[in-house]
């Protein structure tokens, strides 16, 4: 089945969240444009407003007054969002007094060691269930400046250390062996701070302040992977997807599905609010299979279940690996894509850190279970469209953690 027209996806998640926290640290009234009215973001704005932030809807944009984040009165709820958690444990560990956080059954089952150890290093207390899951509780004040080297690149890890950077005594020096997604690092500095980058390695001197901004959020690359994926691998489909982040460090399926075979063209390349902004037009045609891992995993991580549906429409053997992170998601994304893709006729064999599909494959209709994974669902549902074959999926209310409207969009696109 193919996809032809114009797609606007809804405003990037990752830019959302930083938004929206930026805005609360903030001294003045800062506007944001665009933003992503998904479960995920409305966990930060509502964990922010425990923490004495206001925001307000005003018109089509929201308003955050922010400067004043203190010691909350009541337990904040990061719901779904590990985001929301992690970052909010770099602001928290900056905020003198105690903080309770929580999250929903699977957020709970989401390790937070990554974060809480360098955090306690820099000066914050942490009380976590078995040290390393929600519920816990930070008390925050007296940061002191540390170096810390992430093994596994990880924006959320290297946001939470620069965030709590802004309020501790001296520099906090962050390196990661690849790059991971730097929205926080070009966001700073829009927002009056005072950075430095070199490579991979980012550092921050405190006390610093914020000034309030407006910020235009664009598309979701993320999101765009989706209708992407089902115009390459269906012949005929010409799809056109405006206004979306073009940020290096998100786009790395673009140049994955290039070297596929993919026929991508990127049009009206412009900055907005900090980042590189464009649209991307996609015809369909046949694909190749490819090889999928080291430096560029972190720049397509949250790709990789609908890069997997393309494998299974590529001449070839598509490895993927390097991608044990999948195993920490909302679920373990890389079981769920096994199971899955088996479940219809794929020859895919897992491996620790990824797996390996062969194609062109002639599925069949079948059930999958989502585990309550936006993009395992949104990644079925786009298999099915390529493959015309019905498909049930089990949950598909949780897509709206991070697009609403997913199934409305797709099928207006037909």
């Amino acid at each position: 089945m193919r996809i032809t027209g114009e797609i606007r996806v809804p405003g990037d998640k990752s830019i959302s969240h930083r938004a929206f926290m930026l805005g609360a640290l903030a001294q003045g009234a800062t506007v944001v444009r665009g933003a992503l009215e998904s479960l995920d973001v409305r966990s930060t704005r509502r964990a922010l407003e425990t923490l004495g932030a206001r925001i307000e809807k005003a018109g089509d944009a929201w308003r955050v007054i922010g400067g004043g984040l203190c010691e909350p009165a009541a337990v904040i709820d990061a719901g779904n969002s590990g985001t929301t958690a992690r970052l909010l444990s770099g602001i928290c560990a900056g905020i003198e007094g105690v903080t309770a956080m929580t999250g929903d059954h699977s957020l709970v089952m989401r390790p937070m060691a990554r974060v809480i150890q360098p955090l306690q290093k820099m000066g914050a207390s942490f009380l976590a269930r078995r040290d390393r899951f929600l519920p816990m509780a930070i008390r925050g004040g007296g940061l002191s400046g540390i170096t810390w080297d992430i093994d596994v690149s990880s924006a959320q890890v290297k946001s939470a250390l620069l965030l709590a950077g802004l309020k501790a005594q001296g520099v906090t020096t962050v390196s990661e062996p690849s790059l991971s997604r730097d929205h926080t690092e070009r966001m700073l500095p829009y927002f009056g701070a005072q950075i430095e980058r070199d490579g991979t390695t980012v550092r921050v001197r405190g006390p610093q302040s914020l000034s309030a901004r407006e910020v235009q959020v664009p598309g979701d690359p993320s999101s765009a992977a989706f209708p992407a994926v089902w115009a390459a691998a269906s012949k005929g489909s010409e799809i056109l997807l405006r206004d979306i982040c073009l940020n290096p460090t998100r786009t790395g399926y673009i140049a994955v599905l290039r070297r596929m075979g993919a026929r991508i063209s990127i049009e009206n390349i412009r900055e907005l609010s900090g980042e590189p902004v464009g649209d991307i037009f996609v015809t369909g045609g046949e694909l190749e299979a490819a090889t999928i891992e080291g430096g560029e995993i972190p720049t397509l991580i949250d790709e990789i279940p609908v890069l997997a549906v393309a494998a299974c429409f590529a001449q070839g053997t598509t490895v993927i690996r390097d991608a044990s992170e999948l195993r920490v998601k909302e679920t373990d994304r890389i079981s769920a894509l096994v199971q899955g893709l088996a479940a219809l006729g794929a020859q895919v064999e897992e491996m620790p850190d990824g797996l390996i599909i062969n194609g062109p494959l002639r599925l069949r209709a079948g059930s999958v279970r989502t585990f309550s994974d936006h993009r395992i669902a949104m990644a079925f549902s786009i298999l099915a469209k390529i493959a015309d074959i019905a498909v049930d999926i089990d949950d598909t209310e949780c897509v709206d953690i991070s697009f609403p409207g997913f199934f409305q969009i797709m099928e207006g696109s037909r």
